[in-house]
Formats: C-alpha cells, structure tokens, sequence
C-alpha cells in the first residue's frame, strides 16, 4: 500500500468506526432506558453492543490491512475472533488487549447475553473508544 493509500484508508476507518460508536451511544442513550445502574431494554443494549463490536471489527480489518495479514482466512472465508487475535497477538499487545475485553463484554456479554449492568456496556463502549484512539496512533 502506499501512503496515500494508508492515510486514506485510516481517515475512512476511523470516520466510519466513530459513525458506529456514535450511533450505539445514541441507542443506549434514547431508547435502551435507566433504572439505578442497570439498562432496562435489553433489545436496544444487545442491539448497541452489536453495533459497537461492529465498529471494532472496521478498525481492525483496516489495521490488518494495513500491517499485514499473517495468518490467513480459513477455507469457509469466514473471520473469527481466532483470525483477529491471530493477525493481531504478535504485532501488538495493546491491541490485543483491547480487543479482548471489547469481545468480552460488547459481543459476549452484552450482545449474546444481554447484560445490562451500565457500568460493564460503558466499559465495553471504552473499548472501542481505545481501539480508534490506539488505530490512531499505530497506523
């Protein structure tokens, strides 16, 4: 890839993950309810973690883009979160780290199980907010 092609694509990555971010927030903020400390729509919180995993997955198809991709896609054609933490693991801890804790809590957690502590979601929103920032600077 070129540089052009590099700063392009981290503009276009980083602008349409926090498209993502931003629309998950709106959807806990106006739809998904507060009561004391936890959410009380479960719809609306597994539909918001579901977007903002989402997100992850934009930033880092375009960090293995960018870095380059080390372990290949299994036959199926289908990535997993093996494929990422494979692509991801020996370039960068950080990262991987991040990505841990966003699969943990936005794609597990909050969107397999529907969680709705606002802490743990807010946690998991975090994640992706550290992912942007780290895909800033590494990229």
């Amino acid at each position: 890839m070129t540089k052009y092609e590099i700063l392009k694509l981290k503009t276009e990555t980083i602008k349409e993950a926090t498209r993502y971010l931003n629309n998950s927030k709106t959807m806990l903020r106006e739809k998904a309810g507060k009561k004391d400390k936890f959410y009380t729509d479960a719809k609306y919180v597994k539909t918001a973690c579901g977007t903002a995993y989402n997100g992850v997955l934009i930033v880092l198809d375009a960090y293995i883009k960018i870095k380059g991709e080390t372990y290949k896609l299994p036959k199926n054609g289908h990535k997993s979160i093996d494929y990422y933490r494979q692509n991801i693991n020996a370039k960068d801890t950080v990262l991987i780290n991040h990505l841990n804790a966003a699969y943990d809590v936005l794609h597990l957690s909050g969107y397999y199980e529907g969680i709705l502590k606002v802490s743990t979601i807010t946690d998991g929103i975090n994640s992706l907010k550290d992912i942007i920032s780290h895909f800033k600077l590494k990229c």
